[in-house]
């Protein structure tokens, strides 16, 4: 409240207004509101992140890969002691952990080549593709550990001082059968998870038709080869155009969109990111992030792997006219043109 004083002279009056003394709770109360914005701020980046994975219309959208790191997961680092051999002066030398979480013919093949070109990196191809590795969860648990404990030998593998260590891991092979399990051991262990999908699925099931055929067509003089080095390999296995059954169409995309969101859903609680093939060949930054996210020195990776199905998709499936009348006016109508 205004303070007033009165002087009286001898000839005349005057008033004299004291400013009033700022409040000590006034400037509480700028504090406290500038701390609630702050608060409010914070909170909508934690949801943006949380919400950066999300399905619409049973399809799987992802702008940018997610950062585990803003959710406050800290990578774990490990110092292995194997038993088949001695890690001698690199027993000193950190490893962190990795499962690459994919579907077949999603590139995963391409991907793991990748990271193997990496002087760093171990991954130790598709090892649960063996029945008797996953038949029951002592038999996966067993398989991880001696993965982890660098006592699995491949011709990837670079034991003594791997940086990182890990393998692909297909949805069908007994992962989402036994999630709550190995979710609890990713977590228990510090193992990180990349998810590896194709935006496209309609191309995967080209490459998954193409590959079936080959294994007993054996196109290649005679030989079976699920990836291929050469333009001319390539050009080979190509050639040949699946049907695609027209009449289960949407239903068969629709099951690979819901096994990637089951999958997403089971493994919300571990470290991860998710990364899409389609991204790898057209974003050069998406390898840069898959490096960082395992925390290791980031370095340019190659591959000798040659896409095998490249172009318009009219041009790889024989019976084109009803794929396209199918899905014409429907969600996926977009997987119709959509490169790679």
């Amino acid at each position: 409240m205004a303070e007033y004083i009165c002087l009286f002279g001898k000839d005349s009056a005057a008033i004299v207004i004291k400013q009033p003394k700022k409040s000590p709770l006034f400037l509480r109360m700028i504090v406290l509101v500038f701390a609630m914005v702050c608060g409010l701020y914070i909170c909508s980046v934690c949801l943006k992140q949380l919400s950066n994975v999300s399905f619409q219309s049973s399809q799987l959208v992802q702008t940018t890969p997610f950062d585990s790191h803003s959710l406050g997961f800290v990578t774990r680092i490990h110092y292995p002691k194997p038993q088949t051999f001695n890690r001698a002066e690199c027993g000193h030398n950190p490893v962190r952990y990795f499962a690459i979480l994919s579907m077949q013919r999603s590139g995963s093949g391409w991907f793991e080549t990748l990271l193997n070109s990496h002087s760093n990196v171990s991954s130790n191809g598709e090892i649960f593709s063996v029945l008797d590795r996953r038949k029951n969860i002592s038999s996966i648990i067993q398989t991880l550990d001696r993965v982890y404990n660098l006592d699995w030998f491949t011709s990837a593998s670079k034991n003594e001082c791997s940086a990182a260590i890990g393998f692909k891991w297909m949805l069908n092979q007994g992962l989402l059968d036994n999630h709550k399990e190995i979710v609890d051991y990713f977590n228990r262990r510090g193992v990180s998870t990349i998810f590896l999908f194709r935006r496209n699925p309609l191309r995967r099931m080209v490459s998954v038709l193409a590959n079936s055929y080959d294994r007993y067509a054996k196109l290649l003089n005679g030989t079976h080869k699920s990836h291929v080095h050469s333009p001319a390999e390539a050009d080979a296995l190509s050639r040949y155009k699946p049907v695609i059954n027209s009449t289960s169409l949407i239903h068969d995309l629709q099951e690979t969109e819901n096994s990637a969101a089951k999958a997403l859903e089971y493994f919300n609680t571990t470290r991860h990111i998710v990364v899409f093939y389609e991204d790898l060949i057209t974003n050069q930054s998406t390898l840069k992030q898959v490096q960082e996210f395992l925390n290791i020195p980031v370095k340019d990776l190659s591959s000798r792997q040659v896409k095998i199905h490249r172009g318009d998709l009219s041009d790889h499936i024989k019976n084109w006219e009803d794929i396209n009348k199918t899905l014409n006016g429907t969600e996926y109508e977009k997987f119709l043109r959509a490169d790679y």
